[in-house]
């Protein structure tokens, strides 16, 4: 019963020469690799938002800009960094494997220390952040919100058990409709306001800015706002997993 179970979850073990079959190319590899930091784009304006509205009022769209231009920055700055990795390193290298080769053993340990609190954290939020924009657009769901979060954790576990080939297809396609689904979203809304004029409506009364944007304020809208950064990491650590030749596919990536 065990066993049956667990093949229709998992599916049958693999020997060795099929792994090679277990590869991925750009197109599948986007979705799998880049879920984490796409995943980001549902919260990370809404972190800075949350910081800004209750001291600035409307004002923190502004400054919100700001922020999200410097998170921009830093973010050309990671990916220029994980592209010298991904030369210097043809095989596969994160934070560990770089920091113990050219740092040491202990500075490799914190960053894999750090690399697990993440990876931990980022499920937890992105789960929870699922739910609940679920249960905002229905209401009627929010007494099982908790509920919900667990059935997304247990289907992303069995999803990465099955191995890289499935998970690709399963979390592919919800990737995929979910950035269609943005774009879609900004040209309508530009269509809307552009061509036809259409003034957006306003269904909550944002507070008067009660002080003034400070260095420190907006430091930690910043730092709220990096949420977006996670999941640069995982392109760099998933060479061995792209179809040869691996280091090119990886470049295109």
């Amino acid at each position: 019963m065990l066993k049956a179970l667990k093949a229709l979850l998992i599916g049958k073990a693999l020997k060795t020469e099929e792994l090679s079959h277990e590869k991925f190319n750009v197109l599948w590899g986007l979705p799998v690799l880049s879920s984490d930091a796409i995943s980001s784009v549902a919260y990370a304006g809404e972190e800075i938002l949350w910081v800004l509205v209750p001291i600035l009022g409307l004002a923190a769209y502004k400054n919100m800009f700001y922020a999200a231009l410097a998170i921009v920055l830093l973010l050309f700055i990671l990916v220029f960094s994980y592209m010298q990795t991904i030369n210097s390193y043809p095989n596969g290298g994160g934070s560990y494997i770089v920091s113990k080769d050219n740092l040491g053993t202990v500075p490799s340990l914190v960053a894999a220390s750090a690399l697990t609190i993440d990876y931990i954290l980022t499920v937890a939020v992105s789960t929870s952040a699922g739910s609940s924009a679920i249960t905002s657009a229905f209401p009627v769901l929010l007494p099982h919100k908790v509920l919900i979060t667990l059935f997304f954790i247990v289907i992303l576990t069995i999803g990465n058990l099955r191995g890289i080939k499935d998970s690709s297809k399963l979390f592919g396609v919800p990737t995929y409709l979910f950035i269609f689904s943005i774009l879609i979203m900004i040209v309508t809304g530009v269509v809307k306001t552009l061509v036809f004029g259409v003034t957006p409506s306003s269904i909550i009364d944002i507070p008067q800015a009660t002080g003034n944007i400070t260095l420190l304020l907006f430091l930690r809208a910043f730092a709220s706002g990096c949420t977006a950064l996670t999941g640069v990491e995982a392109v760099s650590d998933g060479i061995p997993n792209f179809k040869a030749p691996a280091q090119k596919e990886q470049k295109q990536f």
